[in-house]
């Protein structure tokens, strides 16, 4: 080992370590926000949540199809799209499978989920799940390339950047997520008043904040 310096650096800059320090957190911030913690807009879902649908698009795990084992799935979305573990995985399927967590469940769990009183799901080795209805609205038209896809972290496949989303899930469902420096917390809304507020910016596409209110009166808890 050489204490040299290379010798193929040509300039190097002089800056302030409070500017250092402040777009480097920015940086890195941003990096958390877009890959893990916070929701795309377009689809309502962290990568984690998209990947699992992807996962079980890929098994073809419709809403009518046979339940399959809650590991498998896991794994395949570990494998294939989410490289951090079944570990990690599993508990963000099962909550996409709470009915007490989700206005409308985007997965159709079989087996102990857990409760609302915080007991835990059993192990993903004994759960079974397939897509929820809202979930394959979503990815209905995906063989089409309606959106944009990426390879995955090893650049043996491509996955979507954003599902087709002909479910509104951000403003159905709702969405929590906590980053570096911000968090969003966004409440469930009915579905039927969400489709009449969709319906109402079409007819008219200068209506107001507090025109939307006359039909979405409120949020729309699972639990009432």
């Amino acid at each position: 080992m050489t204490d040299s310096l290379p010798t193929n650096i040509t300039h190097i800059p002089d800056t302030l370590i409070e500017k250092e320090m402040r777009d480097s957190f920015l940086t890195y911030a941003m990096s958390v926000i877009h890959d893990r913690a916070l929701p795309d807009v377009r689809d309502g879902l962290k990568p984690s949540q998209r990947r699992i649908l992807v996962a079980m698009n890929d098994l073809n795990l419709r809403h009518n199809a046979k339940y399959r084992k809650c590991a498998k799935i896991a794994g395949d979305t570990s494998g294939n799209y989410h490289p951090h573990g079944e570990s990690v995985i599993y508990p963000t399927l099962v909550r996409m499978a709470q009915p007490f967590r989700l206005r409308h469940c985007l997965i159709d769990g079989q087996g102990n989920f857990g409760s609302i009183d915080g007991d835990p799901p059993a192990a993903m080795r004994y759960t079974e799940a397939r897509m929820g209805g809202p979930a394959e609205e979503m990815l209905v038209d995906l063989d089409k390339d309606t959106t944009d896809k990426r390879t995955n972290y090893d650049e043996t496949r491509t996955e979507p950047t954003v599902l087709p989303g002909k479910f509104p899930n951000l403003l159905v469902n709702g969405s929590e997520g906590i980053a570096v420096g911000m968090s969003t917390a966004l409440p469930p809304h009915n579905l039927q008043e969400v489709i009449n507020a969709i319906r109402m910016v079409l007819d008219n596409p200068k209506c107001t904040v507090k025109d939307l209110l006359t039909v979405i009166t409120g949020p729309d808890f699972p639990t009432g």
